[in-house]
């Protein structure tokens, strides 16, 4: 109807190319007369790309993932630079343990890329993740690395998060802090683990010549599920010992609530009988009583880069299989430790 060619047609639908405007015209008033719209299931079988960005995430029976904080940040922020890409975000459950077939979603040209939230430093996750590598196929971590490796990871420095929260406990007078911590599969437990024991030791209160996890005195760490509930029950175990200890710094702000509820249950008043302090700064933590002192991520910032990186990348025209090992980089952000009164000693 326009009078050109179907090459001629595509360029101007998809904007590429310098064209006459007249041609342009000609082309737009056919496609609204016969009421054409570009097919986007024929368009990825013609370019052999989805248009998809997959975000891979832990399907935990009973677990609200979307409400909390962690995720939501991350997702709205991956959301956000998809969006401003042109690209469309699938989001695809997976059951930890179990067979993950990442490398099937870019076979079944599901995705161009993807992301993966909540992986776990395990023999199989890391033999997955090697095959996706040596493949060729884009993917990012993000909060999550993996020592010795080299992919594409997005993380923040919770080495540095957990020490500022830790030496402001000490600043504040508290001598006897404890350590919750989450599930040493996850990188940032260590991280943070690493961070509470340098404090320590920089104040004189762990012995240097002792490796990081024979420095801490059994009864000053517990670990949990990074759950609300975790922490809950921590407060039982840390209730044993409550007068060799008069701080708790917790690995996250839910098992940081949690705590605090078990506390008090116990007769044990945060804010006043003992000190906490949380991490990841949530909504939670300026509600509780008292306010939470807790370490800011930047989550929302962390999802929008690991989809810079990948969408800028998948956006070349050489980038399908031996670009993406070109350009891995591994990222780390800054954190922020925001004071309030749960943890402010001269209210003890």
């Amino acid at each position: 109807m326009a009078g050109v060619s179907e090459a001629t047609v595509s360029r101007v639908l998809n904007n590429v190319g310098p064209m006459r405007e007249e041609t342009k015209q000609k082309v737009i008033e056919a496609a609204e007369i016969l009421g054409y719209y570009p097919n986007a299931i024929a368009q990825s079988f013609a370019r052999r790309r989805s248009g998809n960005l997959g975000v891979i995430l832990p399907y935990v029976p009973k677990v609200h993932i979307f409400s909390t904080y962690y995720f939501s940040e991350i997702l709205n922020g991956i959301g956000e630079q998809v969006r401003e890409l042109g690209y469309d975000m699938l989001l695809i459950f997976r059951k930890p343990g179990y067979e993950n077939g990442y490398i099937d979603l870019f076979r079944s040209q599901k995705v161009d890329a993807c992301i993966l939230l909540g992986t776990t430093d395990t023999p199989e996750e890391r033999k997955a993740l090697k095959a996706l590598e040596e493949a060729g196929h884009p993917f990012c971590l993000v909060n999550q690395h993996f020592e010795g490796e080299h992919f594409l990871e997005v993380d923040a420095d919770h080495e540095q998060g957990a020490y500022e929260a830790v030496k402001h406990l000490l600043d504040e007078g508290y001598r006897k802090i404890a350590f919750l911590n989450g599930p040493p599969e996850y990188s940032n437990s260590l991280d943070r683990l690493k961070g509470y024991v340098r404090a320590m030791t920089e104040a004189g209160l762990f012995n240097p010549d002792k490796s990081i996890t024979e420095a801490v005195p059994p009864e000053w760490l517990n670990t949990g599920n990074y759950s609300r509930t975790s922490g809950y029950e921590a407060a039982s175990r840390f209730f044993c010992n409550k007068d060799q200890i008069d701080a708790v710094f917790a690995a996250n702000d839910r098992m940081a609530i949690g705590l605090m509820q078990g506390f008090r249950d116990l007769g044990v008043l945060p804010g006043k009988d003992i000190a906490i302090a949380g991490y990841d700064d949530s909504d939670g933590a300026r509600i509780t009583d008292p306010p939470l002192t807790s370490v800011a991520v930047p989550f929302y910032q962390m999802g929008m880069m690991a989809a810079k990186l990948l969408l800028s990348d998948s956006e070349s025209e050489d980038s399908e299989v031996d670009g993406a090992s070109d350009h891995r980089q591994q990222v780390q952000l800054g954190t922020k430790l925001i004071v309030r009164s749960s943890s402010k000693g001269n209210q003890a």
